[in-house]
């Protein structure tokens, strides 16, 4: 199904699927059972744009922690379970607004029905989670590896399992690490599922790495029209999943606000520290809430031209450089006043 085709399923107070916005997620990477690192943490990605986050319940400790964390932030909290369906009870218990779930590793129908019947009186949604590493064995024997039709086999499996206790208050994640599968994958399931996708490139590497294999995925699946949530899995700071996320979304026409940073690279005719400076820009703007897009240019020669499609620039020349407004040059500064005009310009912005 395509995003505005999808079920709609709110989690706390964000809805997604049925043509809402794609959501960004993230995961902390504090022991949930330290509730003020874990608190720190959430508020800390809030700021950063986060929309829904997820915590990993391992003990009852951790369970029971949910219900003061969510007291003192302001997002929806997922519960990540595993292995123990009695962890994810107590977490809906505490007040978890959505828990995921790979209902492979829980254990027995039985204890998948006592989550559903617990999800279904507090009207929590779940996750369905099935990750690549994770696929069955007789699927890997029935199609010769590890393959996307596989993985989504063993979603729908889940899914209808699920549906057969008569709950249908679901989100479907199917996950891998190999790019180019995980979009089949999507495509494979999007014809099928009814349901929110939750879309993410697994296990995708360091914030270089990860970066690249989500960008290149979730653009692909994205520009197809698949996904309702999204989390870039990043092997570094929560808070870079959540910038590049929003860039994606942003590069892809699915989310609107926030300054746009477009640099020039970096030639024989650059007179003026342009990486440092662009990368300056990037932190300055990051805090100022207007929907612009502001060019960072090398040289005086092509800077003006280039800089026409921005809505405010600069470019440098030989310790010095010129701001530039809508193609039109506005004053000369000297190098190191640059980036504080550039920053009072946006500040005062005025059409």
């Amino acid at each position: 199904m395509f995003r505005d085709q999808t079920k709609e399923i709110s989690i706390g107070s964000v809805k997604i699927g049925g043509g809402n916005p794609v959501a960004i997620q993230s995961m902390t990477n504090t022991k949930t059972e330290d509730v003020e690192s874990t608190v720190a943490q959430i508020l800390k990605l809030e700021a950063a744009g986060c929309d829904i986050i997820r915590c990993a319940v391992p003990t009852f400790e951790a369970a029971e922690a949910v219900k003061e964390i969510k007291k003192r932030i302001h997002i929806p909290l997922v519960a990540d379970i595993h292995f123990d369906h009695r962890l994810a009870v107590s977490a809906i218990e505490n007040g978890a607004d959505k828990i995921r779930i790979n209902p492979g590793n829980i254990g027995s129908k039985e204890k998948v029905k006592e989550v559903v019947d617990k999800a279904k009186e507090y009207g929590v949604p779940i996750r369905v989670g099935v990750n690549s590493g994770s696929l069955e064995k007789h699927l890997i024997e029935k199609y010769g590896g590890v393959t996307a039709e596989g993985i989504v086999e063993s979603a729908l499996d889940k899914v209808r399992m699920i549906e057969k206790m008569e709950y249908d208050n679901l989100v479907v994640s199917i996950k891998s690490s190999d790019v180019m599968m995980c979009v089949k994958a999507h495509e494979l399931i999007a014809r099928e599922c009814p349901y929110p996708l939750h879309v993410g490139i697994t296990e995708s590497g360091t914030v270089y790495s990860g970066n690249v294999k989500s960008s290149a995925g979730l653009g692909i699946i994205l520009y197809e029209g698949i996904g309702d949530t999204i989390r870039v899995s990043l092997t570094g700071d929560p808070s870079e999943e959540i910038r590049t996320a929003k860039l994606i979304l942003k590069t892809l026409g699915l989310k609107k606000g926030g300054i746009e940073v477009v640099s020039c690279p970096t030639c024989g005719r650059t007179k003026i520290d342009l990486i440092g400076l662009a990368n300056e820009v990037e932190k300055m703007v990051a805090d100022i809430p207007l929907d612009l897009k502001v060019a960072v240019m090398g040289c005086v020669v092509n800077g003006p031209g280039e800089a026409r499609e921005a809505d405010i620039g600069i470019a440098g020349g030989i310790g010095e450089g010129l701001l530039i407004k809508k193609g039109e040059i506005i004053k000369k500064v000297k190098e190191d006043k640059l980036l504080d005009t550039l920053r009072e310009e946006l500040l005062n912005w005025k059409e």
